[in-house]
């Protein structure tokens, strides 16, 4: 497997929050060429199974993936795990533990958008919620937008749901030690996702490369939906100045929302390790 493999190792099923059940990303994943699949829904590894089983199906390889909410210098940032045992007893608590604050946070985010005239966020993003220990601004922004309140999820979030925003609330995840503790602890390989959407500084985002090499990190992503061309630069020259692997997903959600299709972002460049490369023993 090469750097010219079409590999997708981040998107969200029902079990998170996306739309689409595991069955239904795989085949579309398939559809559009996928050869490496991975599903790394937020928190949680219960559609594992279902994955690799759609996976093997639809002819494609798969790699066990998750997606870690961490807090770093009061900002979150997610850690996707890949290639680990999705059965180790140490990350299913860990994960169990990170996804236990969500209820609390979304009874806040509802009381706060209550003060601003909307009534009955909570129950009324329930339904969108495939997991109720899930729940997400994403579930409250699908809720916002099919009652009128906004025309798309993007608007929600930027008048809504985002800090200094009457529906923010500030959450405290998992320590990135934690988070690449947990991965590397199961057999995996700890990545840094979308590292361009968090805004650091370029002494904080040093630090947070430096970190989390220091606990095991191995991988970045650096082709990814919400990058730039120049990003995929930027982070092409990260990934070799601190010596990680390469990865590449479009962090697929929805056929609605999304707006980068599974499986046609642009191949990693050739002068990149490829995550898949250090990961071929755990390729199912």
């Amino acid at each position: 497997m090469n750097n010219l493999l079409n590999a997708d190792l981040h998107c969200h099923s029902v079990v998170s929050d996306g739309t689409l059940t595991p069955e239904e990303l795989a085949a579309r994943a398939k559809a559009h060429g996928v050869e490496l699949w991975a599903l790394t829904d937020h928190d949680e590894v219960g559609g594992q199974a279902r994955a690799l089983a759609a996976a093997k199906a639809q002819g494609m390889h798969y790699l066990t993936g998750v997606e870690i909410s961490v807090t770093f210098i009061g900002q979150t940032v997610h850690i996707v795990g890949l290639g680990f045992d999705a059965d180790n007893a140490a990350l299913v608590q860990g994960l169990r533990d990170t996804r236990g604050g969500r209820k609390q946070r979304a009874l806040e985010m509802s009381d706060g958008l209550a003060k601003a005239g909307i009534t009955g966020a909570y129950e009324g993003a329930l339904p969108y919620v495939g997991n109720p220990e899930l729940i997400s601004r994403t579930h409250f922004a699908r809720f916002l937008v099919e009652s009128g309140v906004c025309k798309e999820t993007n608007e929600v979030f930027r008048k809504y749901l985002t800090e200094g925003k009457p529906g923010y609330v500030p959450h405290r995840w998992a320590s990135l030690k934690d988070a690449v503790t947990w991965i590397t602890g199961a057999g995996g390989m700890a990545v840094i996702a979308h590292p361009a959407r968090y805004k650091f500084t370029p002494n904080e985002e040093y630090a947070l490369f430096t970190e989390f090499k220091g606990h095991g990190g191995q991988g970045v992503e650096v082709v990814t939906g919400s990058h730039s061309a120049a990003e995929y630069v930027t982070y092409a020259h990260t990934a070799k100045e601190f010596g990680l692997a390469a990865s590449r997903g479009s962090d697929f959600h929805s056929p609605d929302e999304s707006h980068t299709e599974l499986g046609t972002l642009p191949l990693l460049s050739s002068e990149l390790t490829p995550v898949w490369h250090l990961l071929s023993n755990r390729i199912q």
